[in-house]
């Protein structure tokens, strides 16, 4: 039944889709023919070359409300703490690569980046089971990973748990007085299988115990960050994006 339904869906998402590329591919060629004809002859426009890009021309930049909001709250948090040096556990990897420019930062991910620059180094980490030794981490982050843990999505081993015990992990390593950056789906609890869990406030809270709660902020399923957001705003969300700022006491 649920094989069924998503290629259901799958024909549906194709017979919407498809006219308007129709159209579009007939606009492509009519301005390709008017630029050629008004070409400068300081460039070659041979049909071979072309590169169609049928799907850019909308009135403004499209982006991932998750992921574009939630590494410039974290970016402005690691600001604030200021640590001599930053911690990442496999959060996206554009956000360490910057991150570095201002504060030295180690990146670790399940699938360590092939990546080289001054201030940043990559390695493996294994959420579930770090190498990191207890409370040595007094900057930390990780960021729309820990709902993927025991999945298998990325290569990692079947585990309902996978995603507790990395919590754990993350609470051991963090260092006394030290600042952990989490962020994870939040709204209606579920699995959407394979693809991520999603949790309820109230699941993360309890999951952290006894970290202190700093500051919780929002990426709600419409609208921007709401910065120190109301945690019952969660409840109404279907896929909305929790930011936590938890310390050690």
């Amino acid at each position: 039944m649920f094989l069924k339904d998503y290629f259901i869906q799958t024909g549906k998402d194709i017979l919407i889709r498809f006219p308007k590329k129709i159209v579009r591919s007939f606009e492509f060629m009519k301005e390709l023919s008017a630029f050629r004809a008004r070409s400068d002859g300081r460039f070659a426009i041979n049909t071979k070359d072309i590169y169609p890009c049928l799907t850019d021309k909308i009135k403004y930049t499209p982006f991932d409300q998750h992921y574009t909001y939630h590494p410039a709250w974290a970016a402005r948090k690691v600001a604030e703490i200021a640590p001599a040096k930053h911690v990442d556990i496999s959060s996206i990897l554009g956000f360490s690569t910057i991150l570095s420019a201002f504060v030295p930062t180690e990146f670790y991910d399940y699938r360590p980046a092939e990546f080289h620059l001054p201030g940043f180094s990559s390695g493996f980490a294994d959420l579930s089971a770090l190498s990191f030794a207890d409370g040595s981490i007094p900057s930390l982050s990780c960021m729309h990973t820990v709902e993927h843990i025991g999945l298998g999505r990325y290569g990692d081993p079947l585990d309902p748990e996978g995603d507790l015990k990395a919590i754990g992990e993350l609470k051991r390593v963090l260092a006394p007085g030290g600042d952990l950056l989490f962020v994870t789906p939040v709204g209606r609890p579920r699995i959407e299988f394979n693809g991520h869990r999603i949790y309820s406030y109230e699941q993360i809270a309890s999951y952290f115990a006894p970290l202190q709660l700093k500051e919780f902020s929002l990426i709600p399923d419409k609208g921007g960050l709401i910065a120190n957001a109301d945690p019952a705003l969660v409840a109404q969300q279907s896929y909305g994006c929790g930011c936590f700022w938890f310390k050690k006491q």
